[in-house]
């Protein structure tokens, strides 16, 4: 198991900078996904870059320094809040391709989702087989689900609260 831990955080990454590459340009040039779609596209109005930036950077964190833990101090506790980390990545993934085909539109992050999903498959197949599904890796794989879905709204309002920053900023 030890040897796909690290690979969490390069999935991460590898998607996000699709999203920090391609989300400015894409919102700038199609206003009009505001209106029309606005329960998908609130959660971006009013977006710069600095903002996102900083809420990727946010997500990036447990990502990064529950992998370390979990690499260099093994034990199921880790292991599950890891796996239920990746598993909650790996729902996001879907969530974007749920998104462009809902948009009928491309987005800036469903490259590397149509990427990351067999990948991120077979490594979460692999580590289910070299996991001990005993009950305290079974309730830390679901509080990593939920830390991840909690850390969701910290993140968009951490970018929420940099972009009205920028913004008065600019003046």
């Amino acid at each position: 198991m030890r040897d796909y831990i690290l690979l969490l955080p390069i999935i991460f990454i590898f998607h996000d900078m699709e999203e920090l590459a391609g989300f400015g340009w894409f919102f700038k040039k199609n206003p009009y996904l505001f209106e029309r779609f606005p329960k998908v596209m609130n959660t971006y109005r009013g977006f710069t870059n600095e903002g996102f930036t900083l809420a990727v950077y946010e997500e990036f964190i447990p990502f990064f320094g529950l992998s370390l833990l979990a690499y260099y101090f093994p034990c199921d506790i880790l292991y599950g809040l890891w796996f239920g980390m990746f598993l909650a990545l790996f729902g996001h993934f879907f969530i974007h391709i749920g998104h462009s085909v809902y948009i009928r539109k491309y987005i800036p992050c469903v490259a590397t989702s149509i990427i990351c999903v067999p990948i991120s498959s077979y490594i979460l197949v692999k580590c289910a087989l070299l996991t001990d599904f005993n009950i305290v890796t079974v309730i830390f794989i679901v509080l990593g689900i939920a830390l991840m879905i909690a850390n969701f709204p910290l993140a968009h309002g951490v970018m929420h609260y940099v972009n009205k920053r920028v913004q008065k900023a600019a003046g």
